[in-house]
């Protein structure tokens, strides 16, 4: 019975070969995205780099409609609240490491973030 599915697999797999290949052929000509090459934006990280400590969804705000926490040009103080990176139903508030000028803003409100992405750049 394994001999079988495997069988199976196997012509399924060619299968897929042959209609990527046909696939390829017919988007020869046609600009394709790379899976190879970082979809990640180059940042300028001339400054203090903030990071995010967790995964999770930034928010720029306390609360939809709200005023957010800081703008680019903003002078703001150590352990100031940048903004809050929501993981499982749990808002968890991202403090300035240091004071300084907001120079950049590089998530957008409700992005998802990765552990270590940047999110502040400050002056």
């Amino acid at each position: 019975m394994n001999y079988l599915k495997m069988e199976i697999d196997n012509k399924i797999i060619k299968r897929l070969i042959e209609v990527l290949d046909d696939l390829k052929k017919s988007l020869k000509d046609k600009n394709i995205i790379n899976s190879d090459e970082p979809t990640e934006k180059e940042i300028d990280i001339s400054g203090e780099v903030i990071k995010s400590p967790i995964v999770g969804t930034a928010y720029l705000s306390p609360e939809p409609g709200a005023k957010p926490f800081v703008s680019v040009g903003k002078k703001i103080k150590k352990g100031e609240t940048l903004l809050i990176v929501e993981a499982m139903k749990t808002m968890n508030h991202v403090p300035s490491t240091k004071d300084g000028i907001v120079k950049k803003i590089c998530v957008e409100d409700g992005q998802p973030v990765e552990f270590g992405q940047t999110i502040v750049i400050l002056e």
